[in-house]
């Protein structure tokens, strides 16, 4: 065969290639076909106990958070987009696994002294995304447990997110209010003076170390309701420490410093596709702004750290601008669990609230069976790739893992994750059927339009943080498109309808 010959077949080959990614893309398959392009690199920006209302692109007034908006208006904005749960650890554990935290009885609320909650066999996010080629990374919160029991902070701490399929891990162990309060780079602790070894105990003091009870005039933050034991930069926190001053991580630079963090990731792993698990601690308590934001809200520092977290979220998408990276990242924006004010300190959360609504018309909060517990903000952004629109989807973070691995040629799945990669593109306007909620190991439905609450035994209200739990020995139906706020009952009016999600909610729970 002449080469003029074996050049025409050869031309032929690539026009029957490209007439079938052609009409691929036209059947809705562009997933396929981008996968095999190109890998964009994956960001995944996670918020803690941000509020479905706590965005101005999500009907704010009284905050201005232009950064954010600006992921939502260039993107996809979610208005039915799920955590898995209403506390942190359960929804960090889905988000990361895929599973249904429910179905682990352990993953609860973890202290910091934890042992690890993903089995090290389990099948992860970072791990799926490492077959296919992937760097990954967290920084920033992990409370998902560190270690097999016992810890040794003094030494390598193993198994962790290293174990589980990060590359690269720069942590903070627990929450801000927990100790101990020091970074952990795979698995070691930052500055960690051996001669001053840390001990940590989240049963009882060490002797002569002062507390929030003991010494209250150590305080520069006063504690409302279970943050007393040992104090660290004038803070009390929850659980015992002693030694590993040099370690001791600075509160009101936390933000700058994982900001930081995050941007030399992405300037030295740009020649490589990459995951990036950005896990923010805002608004959580405690809530420790920065000088430069501090009163800037009016709302005190929870507003504050909210507008803190929009502005460092904006410097990370301009340093991705400044990388050429931005056409070919995938950012995705959530956070853990609903809103909550007065979560242990006395920060005039409550006091400065004014007009501002964090739940955003929805009712409940952190802790909460109601919408506010798990409905949050959620955003996908892929500038030239994703088409701005809003989407009434029910999609979840559970369902990134399925997905993302779809993105990247990964397919292969053995969790309670669902494959809606098209959703999160934009390409279809349908996204799950039906959703398992969770709060404090309880559980409820969002099934199309309507959600259901079973009965349990409990109180319809925390008092500590004065949200309303959902819990109450009759059923609960709501049709949450025509009743956002849940106000209205309708277990004894529809009876039909209700029989109908019962059945669904057992044929999910027990599937």
């Amino acid at each position: 065969m002449n080469n003029n010959k074996l050049h025409i077949l050869l031309a032929l080959a690539v026009l029957i290639c490209l007439s079938f990614s052609c009409k691929n893309e036209k059947n809705g398959n562009l997933a396929a076909v981008v996968s095999k392009i190109e890998k964009p690199n994956i960001v995944v920006i996670y918020l803690d106990d941000l509020g479905y209302g706590d965005l101005s692109s999500y009907g704010a007034t009284e905050l201005s958070t232009p950064n954010i908006d600006a992921l939502a208006n260039g993107g996809i904005k979610f208005t039915n987009g799920y955590a898995t749960s209403a506390t942190c650890t359960p929804s960090r554990y889905a988000l990361l696994t895929g599973m249904y935290p429910w179905k682990n009885k352990n993953a609860r609320i973890l202290p910091g002294d934890a042992p690890l909650l993903i089995d090290t066999k389990q099948q992860t996010l970072p791990k799926l995304l490492s077959k296919a080629g992937y760097e990954t990374a967290i920084i920033g919160k992990w409370h998902l447990g560190l270690g097999s029991g016992f810890v040794n902070w003094n030494e390598t701490i193993s198994p962790g997110p290293n174990e589980v399929g990060f590359d690269d891990a720069y942590i903070l162990a627990a929450t801000q209010d927990r100790v101990p309060t020091v970074y952990i780079e795979n698995g070691k602790v930052v500055n960690l003076d051996k001669k001053d070894p840390i001990q940590v105990n989240y049963k009882k003091n060490f002797e002569g170390e002062p507390t929030a009870k003991s010494n209250p005039e150590m305080l520069s933050m006063k504690w409302h309701h279970g943050h007393n034991n040992s104090i660290v930069n004038g803070i009390p926190r929850i659980g015992y420490m002693q030694g590993g001053d040099a370690a001791k991580w600075s509160d009101i630079d936390m933000a700058d410093h994982f900001l930081t963090k995050a941007q030399n990731y992405v300037k030295s792993h740009k020649n490589n596709p990459f995951f990036l698990y950005y896990a923010m601690q805002q608004p959580h308590v405690p809530r420790t702004p920065h000088p430069r934001f501090v009163g800037k809200s009016g709302m005190g520092p929870r507003g504050d750290v909210i507008l803190e977290a929009d502005w460092c979220i904006g410097e990370f998408i301009k340093t991705l601008k400044e990388e050429n990276m931005l056409e070919n990242t995938l950012i995705v924006f959530s956070s853990d669990n609903g809103p909550v004010l007065n979560d242990g300190y006395f920060d005039d959360a409550v006091e400065k609230l004014g007009d501002h609504d964090p739940k955003g018309g929805l009712r409940g909060g952190k802790y909460s069976l109601f919408e506010a517990g798990t409905r949050v903000p959620f955003i996908t952004y892929w500038k030239g790739h994703i088409k701005p629109s809003i989407s009434n989807a029910i999609v979840c973070q559970m369902d990134l893992l399925a997905s993302l691995g779809d993105l990247v040629g990964e397919t292969e799945t053995t969790t309670d994750s669902q494959n809606i990669l098209k959703t999160f593109l934009g390409e279809t306007e349908k996204g799950r059927d039906h959703l398992i909620l969770e709060a404090n190991s309880k559980t409820a439905l969002r099934s199309g339009n309507w959600v259901l609450i079973p009965p349990y035994d409990g109180w319809p209200l925390n008092k500590k943080v004065n949200i309303e739990t959902g819990i109450s020995k009759a059923y609960k139906l709501f049709n949450v498109v025509e009743d956002k706020g849940q106000k209205n009952n309708l277990a004894e009016t529809n009876p039909e309808k209700l029989k109908q999600m019962i059945a669904i909610y057992e044929s999910e729970k027990f599937k």
